[in-house]
């Protein structure tokens, strides 16, 4: 696909997600910003940090290894994993995309070779050109099996996700119960239901107790967006500790509505596009096409 293909797509994918044109030559909101950064934000280093293993030694060096979800094992090849040397309860991923994960909470339930099927097709799918974001295209495809987190209720973790923008948290998206009853809440930093929400999520009936360690994961936050204009940095914290998850630069691939839709435009005047590190789109075609 050339460049101009590239933003027919988007803009028509922008309009029927938004409901709104998509700005390109003068973006100001921040879905638009989204948008944007696919096409000329292309830093090496987002790659890098958009690697679900790659990423684990440079937060290691920015805030420590305590922080790292506890890792079993990583391989190249569904073939080369071995269930035995596992324990009774894991997550499997691939590191170049975001979904493609299997929950394993009892080993001896699992069809080993039903899940060596499915992620060696993830390993095979080329989720960055799916949305066209740059980041997740020259990613070496793994396999990493990491400890499984449990809530306090026996489910998935909260997990806490913060928008930060030049190194300071600005919002908290809190999301409960995501292979059950998903929900998602926008709140300000203070622990104080926003003003806005990703309307393409359920809201839960009640305030999320705030957590203890509410301040610790601010200060996490802020130590590893800083330098970046724009970042999503996703904590867990479970049994008191403080968990890294990932860190997003296209939340979303910018494909949601924000409501009222004015905030659209107040978040997106947060995010200084200008010290970007330019580039067109084509610049990662070829490595789109060699996998």
């Amino acid at each position: 696909m050339s460049t101009s293909e590239i933003v027919d797509d988007l803009q028509r994918r922008y309009l029927e997600m938004t409901g709104r044109h998509l700005n390109l030559d003068e973006p100001e909101t921040f879905t638009e910003k989204i948008q944007w950064t696919k096409l000329f934000d292309l830093d090496e280093e987002k790659t890098t940090l958009s690697d679900k293993y790659a990423v684990r030694s440079w937060v290691e060096g920015r805030i420590g290894e305590e922080y790292l979800i506890p890792l079993y094992g990583c391989w190249d090849h569904a073939n080369e994993i071995d269930f035995d040397a596992l324990p009774s309860s894991f997550v499997l991923k691939t590191n170049n995309a975001c979904g493609t994960n299997i929950i394993v909470r009892d080993k001896g339930e699992i069809d080993a070779q039903l899940a060596r099927s499915q992620l060696d097709a993830w390993l095979e799918m080329d989720f960055g050109w799916e949305t066209f974001e740059a980041q997740y295209m020259s990613i070496p495809p793994k396999i990493i099996a990491e400890k499984l987190l449990i809530g306090e209720r026996g489910s998935d973790p909260t997990d806490y996700k913060f928008l930060c923008f030049n190194g300071k948290p600005e919002y908290i998206w809190v999301t409960d119960d995501r292979s059950t009853n998903h929900t998602e809440l926008t709140l300000n930093t203070d622990w104080t239901k926003a003003d806005w929400r990703d309307a393409s999520t359920k809201e839960p009936e009640t305030l999320p107790e705030k957590p203890k360690e509410l301040e610790l994961m601010l200060e996490i936050a802020r130590k590893l967006s800083t330098g970046f204009s724009h970042v999503r940095v996703d904590l867990y914290c479970v049994s008191g500790r403080v968990y890294f998850g990932e860190m997003t630069f296209t939340s979303g691939s910018g494909f949601f509505r924000v409501e009222p839709s004015v905030y659209d435009e107040r978040i997106g005047a947060l995010w200084r596009i200008d010290d970007a590190k330019t580039g067109m789109f084509d610049n990662r075609l070829t490595i789109g096409n060699a996998r």
